[in-house]
């Protein structure tokens, strides 16, 4: 069955500081050094095991870098890549994910503390659609509207309705799983090893 909002109701759930502010982003067919070379990132820390250690290293130093760098994590699942970014953006900055989906596709979401996020979609550099998942009847891109069954499947409002009920994050899960065929699991993000790197930011 097609993934909704549902599958992802885990996330929160087990992975409660991750959930107050990520970004995660999926790229075909790059390797996770690939992709943080795209980023800019500078390498050469450690590997980490599971999005728990990641985010420890994310918050570790965080005030040091002022703002000047995040850190990505990157793992490899199946032809994926998928990079982490614990209280992290880069992967919602359209000065990023342009260049990033380069020959590829790419979809990346993003929340914060205070439930903003951005939800991308972008084939080699073309920017097919973006929207604010707290607000997913405002789209943007070259196709804004191509995905509109997908999107109330997976679990969103697209009538600007009550949305108090609904699980909006979960909703960014389900679509993007539509989207890259990767399934995310509390298995993958415990169990991965994340190639980490310092990302500059535009």
């Amino acid at each position: 069955m097609a993934p909704t909002a549902a599958d992802y109701a885990w996330f929160e759930e087990r992975f409660p500081d991750l959930a107050e502010a990520y970004c995660f982003t999926l790229v075909r067919g790059l390797t996770p050094a690939q992709v943080l070379a795209r980023l800019g990132a500078r390498t050469g820390g450690p590997q980490v095991k599971g999005v728990e250690a990641l985010s420890r290293l994310s918050y570790d130093g965080y005030a040091e870098r002022a703002g000047r760098e995040l850190v990505v994590g990157v793992t490899a699942v199946g032809e994926w890549a998928l990079a982490v970014e614990p209280n992290g953006y880069l992967g919602a900055s359209e000065e990023a994910v342009v260049p990033l989906s380069a020959g590829s596709r790419l979809v990346s979401h993003f929340s914060n503390v205070n439930a903003a996020g951005n939800f991308y979609w972008v084939e080699d550099g073309d920017v097919r659609l973006t929207f604010e998942p707290l607000f997913p009847s405002h789209r943007w891109g070259s196709t804004p509207d191509a995905l509109l069954d997908a999107m109330r499947e997976a679990g969103f409002d697209l009538l600007d309705g009550d949305d108090s009920n609904l699980d909006c994050g979960a909703a960014a899960f389900a679509l993007a799983e539509r989207l890259t065929g990767v399934r995310l699991t509390p298995e993958i993000l415990t169990e991965a090893s994340f190639l980490c790197g310092l990302a500059p930011v535009a």
